[in-house]
């Protein structure tokens, strides 16, 4: 196997056409390229979907959806939120009926217990962990649950390895036990919330035992975290990847805002849900509507009042209908249905499940426009590339972090070459399909944004340039609600209480791909500090401090196969297999690897893994493979 070094990315100075899919892309004029991506979009109006991404800004992925509902008819947009933050927003939705995180990151550092499940926040959430520390200086205890004993567990109190997978389980277990212990709070569970007595039942089979059967986890470890979260005044839990990067990722929440209804840890000044998503503005995509469900400001596409207020506000009609998430979209692009696709940023060719599959899925299309800062492989793969401004630096706007804080972020230095800012490029797509939207500048889209989303209302830029940015939601000019959601739950009239918090009556759904004497081996992947998704930013610094893409295994397993650290090994699944090399970690134990997600070191470490997906979220099951490790045969060369 050939050594591959990480893949750096051309940036885009200017357009890109292809004349014939037999023929390279070549340099053209904007006009030329604006020109045939209208066209192409024209004939494929009726067969169309969107794909926007983290790195847009606020302003970029509102004027995208409005591209997608006005120009094009559709409600087919989604982001990249579908990979990782969907099953948070879904379950977030379905308990609480708003989508976002509870708490402020502040409450973390005045807190008294912090949970985090399913998350390797010091290297994947550097600046979060900071609050983190700050919040144990402080003397907060901490608790990691994670199958592996990561850089994370060790600033813990308290480590729970549990088996990959078995998230319902354990949580269903703390839950019993907080029931037989007499610590659930009833008080607000008989005010605030729905469906205990059910709940009540459902967790009643998983005693510590078996729980520890199921989990691998000790039982007096699960009473110790659940007498703590309990006993706590204040807590926080926080999840990651690791809790909904499987094909029950929805559910697996559901199961951790349960824990927090029992408590009574919801509404209130450092007791809350903190999910912590995959990349920097995922939130502010789900906002801003570039998903298919929802209009900016979370507003159901299925509430007509809501449509109503937008069609008036846009001169068009909104279709009274979900669209497609990005999974069902490269589905109907199998069965032929969904012909053609504007990906703005992003690399499915890369970051989708499957890539094989998923790069024969896009060269069928008949149609495929790229609006990126880089010449991906999806990017290669497209008819008409457009070449646009890098969102934090290269262009003024808005983006919203994982506690609902939305912040300026302003143009720094101009954009290479002919790149153009996304909202102008879109804009002038739109006028070619017949749509006249004048923007004078980011901030003109921005109050658009406010006139149609209560939450952002009173979120002006001179507002949030004065605060450094402002949690929604924001319905006043001139206020500023508190830092934490749902206090409403807290309220003695059950008029200002509102909607009950419902308990998720949801049950253990085990890996799809079970291990077994052929396949031992439990794959799951994560993220490392230098290694984010597609590797898209690339270059020298990427270079400087990644050791390259490798399968980690314990050192019981690495001597068990016999192999040592940089040995190449062949890792096979069901479904195939990869080379890669060898590392020793002590924080995996036996019958566990790691691998990280989609690295460009021509290991497809996407190739191995599950295809199932959440029925709710649509997101893929990255986390629970099982597979096979192989030592290759020594190869002798003679002459």
């Amino acid at each position: 196997m050939t050594e591959h070094g990480p893949k750096t990315y051309p940036r885009l100075t200017h357009p890109l056409v292809r004349d014939t899919r037999d023929e390279p892309l070549r340099r053209a004029s904007w006009e030329e390229a604006l020109d045939r991506a209208a066209r192409g979009l024209r004939r494929n109006r009726d067969a169309f979907g969107l794909l926007s991404c983290a790195r847009a800004t606020n302003e970029t992925h509102y004027v995208a959806q409005k591209f997608a509902r006005v120009v094009m008819g559709t409600n087919n947009i989604d982001s990249c939120d579908r990979a990782c933050h969907a099953p948070s927003v879904a379950a977030l939705s379905a308990g609480f009926g708003s989508g976002g995180g509870t708490s402020s990151y502040e409450e973390l550092e005045n807190t008294d217990l912090i949970v985090l499940w399913g998350s390797d926040a010091r290297p994947a959430h550097p600046v979060f962990f900071q609050h983190v520390l700050k919040g144990i200086r402080g003397g907060a205890r901490m608790y990691a649950v994670d199958p592996r004993r990561t850089s994370t567990a060790r600033w813990a109190d308290g480590w729970l390895g549990l088996n990959v997978g078995t998230d319902i389980p354990l949580a269903h277990a703390i839950g019993r036990e907080i029931i037989h212990a007499g610590l659930a709070n009833e008080a607000f569970i008989g005010r605030a919330t729905s469906g205990c007595e059910e709940y009540r039942a459902l967790v009643e089979p998983w005693t510590l035992s078996l729980a520890q059967k199921v989990t691998g986890v000790p039982a007096s470890a699960i009473r110790e975290l659940a007498h703590a979260y309990a006993r706590a005044d204040r807590a926080q839990l926080c999840w990651s990847l690791g809790v909904t990067e499987h094909h029950n990722g929805t559910d697996n929440v559901r199961a951790l805002i349960d824990l927090s209804l029992l408590t009574g840890h919801i509404g209130r000044r450092g007791s809350g849900l903190q999910p912590l998503s995959g990349q920097d503005n995922v939130q502010g995509g789900i906002d801003m509507g570039a998903v298919p469900h929802r209009l900016p400001g979370f507003q159901d596409i299925l509430d007509r009042g809501a449509r109503l207020r937008f069609e008036s506000a846009w001169g068009a009609v909104v279709p009274p209908h979900y669209g497609l998430n990005v999974t069902e979209m490269f589905e109907e692009m199998e069965s032929g249905t969904l012909r053609a696709v504007h990906c703005l940023g992003g690399n499915p060719a890369r970051s989708q499940p499957d890539g094989a599959r998923t790069v024969r899925r896009l060269k069928a299309l008949d149609f495929l426009v790229v609006q990126d800062i880089f010449l991906t492989e999806t990017a290669e793969l497209a008819d008409v590339v457009l070449p646009a401004a890098a969102g934090r630096v290269e262009s003024e706007g808005t983006t919203t972090s994982g506690e609902r804080r939305v912040q300026r972020v302003r143009k720094a230095v101009d954009p290479p070459g002919e790149a153009r800012d996304d909202v102008g490029i879109l804009c002038e797509l739109a006028r070619r399909l017949g749509h006249e939207w004048k923007y004078a500048d980011a901030e003109a889209v921005w109050n658009e944004v406010r006139s149609l989303s209560p939450d952002h209302h009173g979120m002006t830029y001179e507002r949030l340039e004065r605060h450094h940015g402002i949690q929604w939601p924001c319905p006043d000019i001139d206020g500023i609600e508190p830092p934490f959601l749902h206090g409403r739950l807290w309220e003695a009239d059950p008029a200002e209480r509102g909607r009950l918090a419902p308990f998720g009556i949801v049950r253990h759904d085990p890996p799809i791909d079970l291990t077994d004497e052929q396949y031992p081996v439990r794959l799951t992947t994560g993220r490392r500090l230098d290694s984010r998704n597609t590797v898209v930013r690339g270059g020298s610094f990427a270079s400087a401090l990644r050791r390259g893409e490798c399968v980690e295994l314990c050192p019981e397993d690495a001597e068990r196969y016999g192999v040592v650290v940089g040995e190449q090994v062949r890792i096979s699944s069901r479904r195939g297999s990869v080379l890669a090399p060898v590392w020793i970690d002590t924080a995996l134990r036996p019958g566990l690897a790691f691998m990280t997600l989609r690295l460009p070191d021509g290991v497809d470490t996407d190739r191995p893994t599950v295809g199932a997906a959440c029925p709710i979220a649509g997101t893929a099951e990255f986390r629970a493979t099982a597979i096979r490790i192989d030592k290759l045969p020594v190869v002798t060369y003679v002459g």
